[in-house]
């Protein structure tokens, strides 16, 4: 991992819990992003290149991913779930950002993500122009996972959140004891 800035404050990027879960069991190393209503006039941005991922939940996301390689469904499972607290048990680094303006660029992605491929076309088609941003990503599996109590300003339609780094412990410490995930599913080289 690299080195985190000493004065880095704790960053969260909001995804489906399914998705954080692939990534951290090594089945993806891709993220994909489109942007909505919460991202403002210049929409989605890769703004960190290195954060937690907050796993949000919503029952429909079962539906929109991929099934496991031995051909099983991917379930929403809410064991050790709380509506109280979140656990944040996987750290992402960027190693390349951009945008992908072409369907079939979009389609060479397929095995380095989870997403059902009419979830990530009806992202891809979606608002004025035609496009999704990516991020090619090295990600780190805590040891013990950092919980923080849930909190109204964690909540809405927004990829980004700031997190309280004085609450739940030593999250540093926590960092610097992380495991590098191994990938199931390589890179895709084109882009880095």
């Amino acid at each position: 991992m690299s080195k985190v800035d000493p004065n880095w404050r704790p960053v969260a990027f909001k995804e489906w819990q399914l998705v954080a879960e692939a990534i951290g069991e090594g089945g993806q190393s891709v993220l994909l992003r489109k942007g909505g209503i919460s991202e403002g006039k210049a929409g989605f941005q890769w703004l960190h290149e290195q954060f937690f991922l907050f796993p949000s939940f919503f029952h429909e996301q079962d539906d929109q991913v991929k099934t496991r390689l031995d051909g099983s469904k991917r379930n929403l499972a809410k064991e050790g779930w709380s509506d109280d607290h979140i656990s944040f048990s996987v750290f992402v680094e960027t190693v390349a950002t951009g945008r992908i303006t072409t369907w079939e660029e979009v389609q060479r992605l397929d095995p380095y993500h989870i997403w059902a491929e009419n979830t990530v076309r009806e992202r891809f088609d979606w608002g004025d122009e035609p496009g999704i941003s990516y991020a090619v990503i090295r990600a780190f599996l805590l040891r013990d996972p950092w919980v923080l109590k849930n909190r109204k300003g964690f909540g809405g339609c927004r990829s980004w959140i700031g997190l309280p780094a004085e609450e739940g412990g030593n999250w540093r410490e926590q960092l610097d004891n992380a495991d590098q995930i191994e990938l199931s599913c390589e890179y895709p080289e084109w882009l880095m």
